[in-house]
């Protein structure tokens, strides 16, 4: 290939995807849906700003490529392409139609000890993937599980995972958002494993039975005691190496509510495997693949096929944008035009069948349902109806201070292996 070819190759990239809507924006940038023109699929892509030239591409970004690159599983977001444009860089991930926080938050949604099931496992798999690869993701949060058209979950945001097993290596305690933030830790642990992962999924499980998000402390400091307040404080018998964590604070001496009273639905079963996840020693906590392997997703009953599993009407795309739509006749704005002037017709062969059909999807679900002798009744494991006419409870967010501050972190931490 020649030097001119090379040139041309980013911007050739990027005149393959139509530009459409923006789904959100994340710490270090923006992701937006688009149309592959080369494959009509629906992708989603997200722009990372690279910053000034004299900072170089951001190495959150990097990483993430490099990882996704080797983590290939049903339960993990696909990479399909990655490249650079103007002064940033696009990730091309398969588009997932919501997330977990959307399905826990829709009063709609009555979830049944079969769903919750079903949720846990494809979380659980997609974890013991990653650390069986020896990476630990280290951002476990409801929307970071994303959800797919055919009801398949899939971990996604790899920005903050890192390659562990190196027994001198140091991280940031700084990862997670708070509320699914191990205690080790909130204790200021520079060294961990998969168990800060772990006790994520756990907080992810008691957030689905109760239908709000579990422990919502708002500092470390209340964190920590909102943990000792449900599970009481730790012991030594029980947690040895805490009072040797660089941020060990005495608390005071507090009892812990039995399982049943903070998870009164749940079953015996699921409040076992529960107290697993959430031990506080993590060289006793329960890793991933031995949590598949726990008797609650034995017994009966079977989890849901992901097909089946209730989730949110997808979101209609907002009116003032008008590339939000592939029907709409001004078109989808190309994201390399050569002229910004410049757009494409949507009535270009095989384009109609991309708009999504809310109401086709539905009927096939009901019909579904019907074949496999499925009740749309659903009993539910356990659901606090008094959310319901209250406002959702605001989640810890990185303000642009704590994002330089964690940017920094993350730069400076120990990588061997990059």
């Amino acid at each position: 290939m020649g030097e001119v070819d090379k040139l041309l190759l980013p911007k050739k990239v990027a005149d393959r995807y139509l530009k459409g809507v923006t789904l959100g924006e994340g710490t270090y940038g923006v992701v937006f849906k688009a149309i592959d023109t080369k494959t009509d699929q629906t992708v989603a892509i997200k722009k990372i700003r690279i910053g000034k030239q004299k900072e170089g591409v951001n190495f959150t970004a990097l990483r993430e490529i490099k990882l996704l690159k080797e983590l290939k599983h049903p339960n993990i977001i696909e990479l399909i392409d990655a490249f650079p444009h103007k002064e940033n860089l696009h990730l091309v991930f398969e588009f997932m139609e919501t997330d977990m926080e959307a399905v826990i938050r829709d009063r709609n949604i009555v979830l049944s000890p079969a769903d919750i099931k079903s949720y846990i496992q494809m979380t659980l798999k997609g974890l013991a993937f990653c650390h069986k690869k020896w990476v630990l993701h280290r951002d476990m949060k409801p929307n970071n599980l994303l959800i797919g058209p055919r009801g398949q979950l899939k971990l996604a945001d790899f920005g903050l995972a890192r390659i562990f097993g190196s027994p001198d290596r140091r991280f940031t305690h700084q990862v997670f958002a708070r509320w699914y933030r191990a205690p080790e830790l909130l204790f200021g642990a520079k060294q961990y494993g998969p168990g800060v992962d772990v006790w994520a999924a756990a907080c992810i499980f008691g957030e689905l039975l109760l239908r709000r998000p579990f422990l919502q402390g708002d500092s470390d400091i209340d964190q920590l005691g909102k943990i000792f307040a449900a599970f009481g404080t730790p012991k030594l018998a029980q947690w040895p190496d805490m009072v040797y964590l660089p941020d060990y604070v005495e608390y005071q001496n507090v009892p812990g509510k039995p399982l049943r009273a903070l998870f009164p639905m749940a079953g015996d079963d699921a409040l076992d495997l529960l107290s697993r996840m959430f031990a506080y020693d993590p060289k006793v906590r329960i890793s991933a693949e031995q949590a598949l392997e726990h008797r609650y997703f034995a017994s009966g009953p079977p989890p849901t096929e992901p097909v089946l599993l209730p989730r949110p009407r997808p979101k209609k795309e907002s009116g003032n944008q008008k590339t939000s739509n592939l029907s709409h006749h001004d078109g989808l704005i190309v994201l390399s035009p050569p002229r910004k002037s410049r757009r494409v017709m949507p009535d270009r062969e095989g384009h109609e069948s991309i708009v999504p059909q809310v109401d086709k999807m539905d009927d096939h679900q009901s019909e579904v349902r019907q074949r496999t002798g499925e009740s749309n009744d659903r009993v539910p494991m356990s659901l606090d109806f008094s959310i319901f006419g209250m406002k959702p409870p605001s989640r810890p967010t990185i303000n642009s201070a704590d994002r330089t501050h964690l940017k920094r972190k993350l730069d400076l931490e120990f990588q061997p292996e990059d």
